[in-house]
């Protein structure tokens, strides 16, 4: 049976801008017939795997996602005396292993490709050894793909290779847009600047104007990951898999978004946080705030709990085992919560 960690997170942010939109105003969405602040999938994961919680946790097992691999690869070649020419023919052919090209004599491939350690160091390992013999590279040594690799952000949020399909991870967690729990207006900072050394002698204006949009709002954050499907991407490294947990969990609850954050300093914790484990079918907690609530975080909290309740009710136990970390009246740990993930 599939073994099922969830997370139901509630965090508050004061005022702020971040994930943009194309306007660079604050993501919204519109639920319960009320407009919500939004952070996306992406920006969450993204922020996740590239903090300073996951390089301390998972040092080494980390990936790259990267289209100038092509590049980093031909300067390598060049360094080590390979002609020109040559070195961008080479470079080519190991990048195309990675995905389709830009373009004809580019070296950058089309989409982001994400590229595990040792698939990254069997690349440069191929370039070495490219440049010692001064020779293209054969068939077999473009074998640089992984089915399993050890990275464990891949194992986590997964890969598409669309020209190797056979080489994709199917993503072992997800995660749910992040959204407020109550309504929200979408507000507009007007600001100037001044410029330090305009004595006033012609004009006591402003050397800039501006204006950027902001919102502050209690958000909440979902996180599914299927433990088995982790270890399995991670060919069956349940240690490295248990690390990976932890370290997810700890910057889901810990780290924020870096939009706008010199202007707006709106990093913050997660001030509830409720995991969930067992083998039953996952759901979302969202629906709790589908009329939205209209006071502070304890009734945020409230709200949450009632809807786990009400679902355990009609459905039967939702989950095997329950794990709490409450900021707002100091129950809980994340110490508790991180062996709690990671609990087998």
């Amino acid at each position: 049976m599939t073994t099922f960690i969830q997370l139901h997170l509630l965090t508050s942010y004061p005022p702020a801008n971040l994930n943009r939109d194309d306007l660079g105003r604050p993501k919204t969405a519109r639920m319960g017939g009320v407009d919500r602040l939004r952070v996306s999938s992406q920006s969450l994961k993204r922020h996740w795997r590239t903090s300073e919680v996951f390089e301390q946790a998972l040092a080494g097992h980390i990936g790259k996602r990267t289209k100038r691999l092509g590049a980093e690869v031909e300067q390598r070649l060049i360094d080590g005396g390979v002609k020109e020419k040559s070195a961008r023919e080479w470079a080519r052919a190991i990048a195309e292993v990675f995905g389709k090209l830009q373009q004809k004599g580019s070296n950058y491939i089309e989409q982001l490709a994400h590229i595990s350690p040792e698939e990254h160091d069997a690349v440069f390992g191929l370039a070495d050894t490219l440049v010692a013999e001064n020779r293209a590279p054969t068939e077999d040594e473009l074998k640089l793909l992984r089915h399993a690799p050890a990275a464990a952000d891949i194992a986590l949020f997964g890969r598409m290779l669309a020209d190797d399909p056979g080489f994709n991870v199917e993503a072992a967690c997800q995660v749910a847009h992040a959204i407020t729990v109550h309504r929200v207006a979408v507000e507009d900072d007007y600001f100037t600047a001044v410029d330090d050394l305009n004595k006033g002698d012609e004009d006591l204006g402003a050397a800039h104007i501006g204006e950027t949009g902001f919102a502050a709002g209690l958000f909440y954050s979902y996180l599914c990951i299927d433990r088995d499907q982790l270890v399995t991407n991670l060919g069956g490294d349940e240690e490295l898999a248990d690390r990976a947990m932890k370290a997810l969990t700890e910057a889901a609850v810990k780290v924020a978004p870096r939009g706008k954050q010199n202007s707006f300093g709106s990093r913050a914790y997660a001030s509830y946080v409720l995991a969930e484990r067992g083998s039953q079918q996952p759901r979302s907690l969202s629906v709790a705030f589908l009329k939205p609530v209209k006071g502070e975080g304890d009734d945020a909290v409230e709200a949450l709990e009632r809807q786990v309740a009400n679902f355990d009710a009609v459905y039967g136990d939702c989950a095997d085992d329950r794990c709490r970390l409450n900021a707002l009246n100091g129950e809980g740990s994340l110490d508790a919560l991180q062996r709690f993930v990671a609990q087998r």
